[in-house]
């Protein structure tokens, strides 16, 4: 009998937080944890009976303690690391109200989009890099 083995896949609402500024804002994950001290967009996974902008609305506040709007999709990647697949769903997002806080995260930037290449992102990251240096900037 031959055992196939599976990863773990996961359903990531991605935000990429702009601000009136034209800064995105990234976050840097937490030491000890999966790919710990990079650098990423934040977001987290869909719960059941979400809907990805759903989703991304309340892993921002959850994480970061902000309220945002969540814009057109940006790109959706499917990214298998060694031990977990991700389906990364990636919308453009504007900064309403609050001041962004390390609620579930070591530290947070706002950066421009030039800046993003001077952080190290996972891997499944560099295709959001690349599609938001493509599109440039976005209006909302």
């Amino acid at each position: 009998m031959n055992e196939i083995s599976t990863v773990p896949h996961k359903i990531i609402g991605v935000a990429v937080i702009w601000n009136n500024q034209e800064q995105i804002l990234i976050d840097r994950r937490r030491p000890g944890g999966t790919m710990g001290g990079l650098w990423e967009f934040p977001g987290g996974k869909i719960e059941l009976g979400e809907t990805i902008e759903e989703c991304i609305q309340r892993e921002i506040y959850e994480e970061l303690g902000i309220e945002i709007k969540v814009g057109e999709h940006l790109i959706t990647i499917d990214h298998t690391y060694k031990d977990l697949r991700v389906t990364l769903t990636v919308h453009h997002c504007y900064h309403l109200t609050g001041i962004p806080q390390a609620i579930e995260c070591d530290e947070i930037r706002w950066v421009s989009l030039d800046e993003l290449d001077s952080f190290t992102f996972p891997e499944a990251n560099v295709e959001i890099i690349a599609a938001l240096q493509k599109s440039q900037n976005y209006t909302f």
